[in-house]
């Protein structure tokens, strides 16, 4: 008797918690927390981007989705014409969202005004992306993307699973994107944490941000976020990026996070602003432990901004570090590894270059300048753009053609270096470089020889790492016409299109 009413008691119970779980429907509007009844929703999206299927709004919400899928109705092999957005939060706080999946629309999740959000464990995969017009032997100048401005929200032109506008303190964790264009898109978004990620074989951006500053972006798979690319033929990228940090981000963590095969693997650029003022930057970000290897372009670009590169390994990069205009930015600590060139750096000031290993790059270190800057340029207008001031310390040289290719730079220290027998020439220089120093600096040695700690929060995260020698190289970017073939299914291709040869 006792347990028939315990099984009539958990019965009871059950039926209590189904009858609270909420079936989605469109135009549903939340406010309060609640579980969603698990089931495949096949819902169509208003016309336009602007009303969503479903909107949240309210404070101390928590929505569980209970692995429910939302799916649109469109035609899920014609991913260019997906459209609407799934879910809009929007001028709330303290929001959870969780085990929810999307796909087929043009945004998954768009929040707008919302401290404190929540996003775990969600799939956001297989929405929008455009078709590449882009072939195997030949480049389509109609790919190149343009993520220069997003004062007025122009990204979104682009789609993205999660776009993030003014969320302050967000956390975005265990989520997974793939098979779209850009997997998460913050804009005026500050004092967040991005972790535990895996936003992989997408054709354009991983993480994107934009006047975001203070953010911890750790142990995250972003892979093959890539496209303008075939093996031998053409390798531009077309402004594709593991991850992008545009105008006036600063004082951000990127920390032990796995960025391969990326068009570049961190593309950051100072912004607008600086080019026409001058002034502000990309600033103090910390990039430490991260792999950017195997990028068609740039390993990691810094450019216009002054920031600490630490502890990265770069292999197999057209250019390991692009640092255009970089100033007082630390280079140290790295693995450089058949690049044509490991670091290049052009009208750069005051930037220090210490404990790195290079190996069979075919440039090490490329410093120049140009004689000009355009006359109608800001940037050159308002600061001193000289190639100078460099400290090239303690750093291992194995197997290069040059070392060091310099021209148009003033006052170098180079010193405490090791070369390797398998150098064909250390230094290519003219009389356009001025005061080089090879002679030991006391000063630079004690200087650069202090160990600094740096503040790295510890979070539950699997390996981001595991099983990626399986990717290793350039030649597994295979871009088919939606982006990079993620090896989950058969294709047929063309091995060799710079060939003549018709074998597929």
């Amino acid at each position: 008797m006792i347990k028939c009413v315990l099984s009539g008691v958990a019965l009871l119970f059950c039926c209590a918690l189904f009858a609270q779980s909420r079936e989605l429907k469109p135009g549903m509007k939340i406010t309060k927390s609640m579980t969603i009844r698990k089931s495949a929703y096949t819902l169509a999206s208003p016309t336009g981007d602007t009303l969503p299927i479903i909107l949240i709004e309210g404070d101390n919400i928590t929505v569980d989705f209970n692995h429910a899928t939302l799916r649109s109705r469109m035609d899920p092999n014609r991913p260019d014409s997906f459209r609407g957005v799934a879910i809009i939060i929007r001028n709330s706080k303290k929001v959870s969202i969780r085990n929810l999946n999307v796909h087929g629309y043009r945004i998954a999740v768009h929040a707008i005004n919302v401290q404190n959000l929540v996003l775990e464990n969600c799939d956001l995969s297989y929405n929008y992306r455009p078709r590449l017009l882009s072939t195997p032997e030949k480049e389509n100048m109609a790919d190149w993307m343009s993520y220069h401005h997003n004062e007025k929200n122009e990204w979104l032109r682009y789609g993205a699973a999660i776009y993030l506008e003014k969320c302050d303190k967000a956390t975005v964790r265990k989520c997974r994107v793939t098979g779209g264009q850009n997997a998460l898109m913050i804009t005026q978004t500050n004092n967040s944490s991005i972790y535990d990620n895996d936003f992989s074989f997408n054709s354009g951006i991983g993480i994107g941000m934009y006047r975001s500053s203070n953010n911890s972006i750790m142990h995250n798979r972003i892979i093959f976020n890539v496209r303008g690319y075939s093996h031998g033929v053409y390798q531009r990228g077309q402004d594709s990026a593991g991850i992008l940090m545009y105008e006036q981000s600063s004082n951000n963590l990127v920390y032990k996070n796995n960025v391969t095969h990326g068009g570049d693997g961190l593309f950051l650029w100072a912004g607008q602003t600086t080019m026409d003022t001058g002034q502000g930057g990309c600033n103090d970000n910390l990039i430490i432990g991260n792999d950017f290897s195997y990028a068609p372009t740039n390993g990691i670009e810094v450019t216009f901004s002054r920031n600490q590169v630490i502890s990265n390994r770069i292999f197999e990069c057209t250019h390991g570090i692009w640092g255009g205009y970089s100033y007082e930015t630390q280079i140290t600590g790295n693995q450089f590894r058949n690049n044509r060139t490991a670091i290049a750096i052009e009208h750069g000031q005051d930037n220090t270059i210490h404990n790195n290993l290079f190996i069979k790059d075919r440039e090490a270190i490329r410093l120049w300048s140009r004689k000009q800057q355009p006359a109608d340029w800001g940037y050159a207008t308002n600061r001193d753009t000289r190639s100078r001031n460099y400290v090239v310390v303690s750093n291992s040289f194995n197997d290069h053609e040059i070392v060091y290719n310099i021209t148009g730079t003033d006052t170098l220290n180079i010193f405490d270096n090791t070369y390797s027998t398998g150098i064909k020439r250390i230094f290519k220089t003219d009389s356009s470089v001025m005061e080089m120093d090879t002679s030991f600096s006391q000063y630079w040695y004690d200087s650069l020889s202090v160990e600094n700690s740096y503040p790295t929060p510890d979070v539950p995260h699997k390996d981001p790492f595991k099983g990626a020698g399986r990717y290793a190289g350039r030649k597994n970017i295979i871009i088919t016409e939606w982006g990079p073939y993620d090896f989950q299914s058969p294709l047929i291709r063309q091995t060799n299109p710079a060939g003549k040869s018709d074998t597929l």
